[in-house]
């Protein structure tokens, strides 16, 4: 017959139907384990953090960090220091194979930045440079301003804003829709001859408040135009201005340049396992931040969360069959070089990673996971799942990964994220409002417990989760 193939070797049909039928029992056995098994610890794991010693552990943890070090923007001296205070407290509490892995990134810095609306009338606009933007020239930049709503109506009016700053005012449809202005919007409007760009928030509500985060240049630009945000609230004055006939003048002021590319480092910390220390269930979150606020929700929340999972395991004394590893990844906020630099470095590794796990879109209330996996897979973490009914965050979703573990999820290893109650994460991302404020130290246990109780009973079930094409 006609032999198949199957992660590019010759597979004869009947040996195929073999393979195929030996892991649906195989699949079948590990869901019928994760259901019948692993009770107990799970319980002891849940009633810990959310009624015992570890109670308020993770929170705590991050509220000294970031009152300690505030924001953490790659390349930043600041970021360094927290990491070297990380594996101190990592090596203190005794986990195995703590270790930094060096990763080249850029160092941008904003410096002073500061935008004015000149007319019609004199007034002050709250701004944040982008990430990676070019400065203006030392007196700024003044322009007539001329607001759009689309990259299309940009097209259509190119030929006002020769010499103008243009202004994107786009309505929010979603952050994975709504970023693309953030990102590209230099570019485009480079090419329609502007002198600088300034973006409305890419938020869903805002108390005049900007959000910054991460833009591109094409490189095809022949000009590099200064890029900022603005809050939502002066994004649509303007538009009103614009619309009412009103000559509207900026001026833009932003000090942001590129320095020398430094070295920084992703956090490693391991919990061995007890039978198959080389497979490995990873646990994570980045250690990065924009350079407002505290960093808090992002991610300073997911880290701790990942690195309470094995303090958690540890207080316990629980050693699962696989390796726990947590890893703090840096630079996400700048382009997920730290989960580039880290898939590079243990690709050859891809067959024995089990599961990776990463949170970032908060620690808010939880009711489950979100898994992009295989069928099969997703079976096991739907019964594994079962054992989080007792805190209502047993729901298995689909969607799961993150910045710096869907290249792993790209090439068939199952990865799991938190499903959580996160509608006002956008509220406060990339702002001067991502503090401590936004959590809650009882939603932070649950979403521990969550994290903890997915993590151990996975990297103990009798053999790793299935592969195949997600779901």
């Amino acid at each position: 017959g006609i032999n198949a193939e199957y992660m590019g070797i010759q597979i004869h049909p009947m040996a195929l139907c073999g393979r195929i039928l030996v892991m649906c029992v195989c699949a079948i056995a590990l869901v019928c384990h994760a259901q019948l098994t692993h009770k107990a610890q799970a319980d002891s794991i849940i009633d810990i953090l959310t009624n015992g010693a570890l109670k308020g552990l993770a929170y705590n943890r991050t509220a000294q960090f970031v009152d300690k070090f505030g924001h953490r923007l790659a390349g930043s001296a600041n970021l360094e220091i927290a990491i070297d205070w990380l594996v101190s407290q990592l090596e203190a509490e005794g986990f195995e194979n703590v270790h930094t892995e060096p990763v080249d990134v850029p160092h941008w810095v904003r410096g002073h930045e500061e935008c004015m609306l000149l007319e019609p009338r004199q007034m002050e606009l709250p701004v944040l440079g982008l990430g990676y933007s070019e400065g203006t020239p030392l007196e700024g930049v003044v322009a007539p301003a001329i607001v759009v709503s689309s990259f299309e109506e940009l097209a259509r009016r190119a030929a006002d804003c020769a010499g103008a700053i243009v202004v994107f005012n786009q309505p929010w449809r979603g952050y994975g829709k709504s970023v693309e202005y953030r990102v590209r919007a230099a570019s485009a409007a480079a090419q329609a001859g502007a002198v600088a760009v300034l973006v409305r928030s890419v938020t869903p509500f805002s108390i005049s408040s900007p959000h910054t985060g991460m833009m591109t240049y094409d490189k095809n630009d022949r000009k590099r135009i200064p890029a900022a945000c603005i809050t939502v609230e002066h994004a649509e004055m303007l538009a009103r201005l614009q619309n009412r006939g009103q000559k509207i003048v900026i001026r833009l002021k932003m000090e942001a340049k590129m320095l020398e590319p430094v070295t920084s480092r992703n956090v490693v910390a391991e919990l061995r396992g007890s039978q198959h220390p080389e497979q490995v269930v990873l646990v994570s979150g980045h250690i990065d931040s924009w350079d407002v606020g505290q960093g808090a929700m992002d991610d300073a929340g997911g880290s701790f969360i990942s690195w309470a999972v094995l303090s958690t395991l540890l207080k316990l004394r629980l050693r699962p069959k696989r390796t726990v590893r947590l890893v703090l990844f840096t630079a996400e906020e700048i382009g997920g070089l730290g989960g580039a630099a880290y898939f590079k470095k243990h690709f050859a590794d891809i067959a024995r990673m089990d599961l990776v796990m990463e949170s970032d879109l908060g620690v808010f209330l939880p009711f489950g996971i979100e898994a992009t996996a295989s069928e099969a897979a997703v079976a096991v973490l739907t019964s594994v799942a079962q054992h989080l009914a007792p805190i209502n965050a047993s729901a298995v979703v689909g969607g799961g990964g993150g910045e710096d573990i869907d290249t792993w999820a790209a090439h068939g290893v199952p990865a799991v994220s938190l499903a959580n109650a996160n509608s006002e994460y956008f509220y406060f991302h990339h702002t001067a409002g991502d503090t401590m404020n936004v959590l809650n130290s009882t939603q932070v246990d649950l979403c521990t417990a969550v994290w903890a109780v997915t993590a151990f009973v996975v990297a103990d079930l009798p053999a790793m989760l299935p592969r195949g094409a997600p779901l």
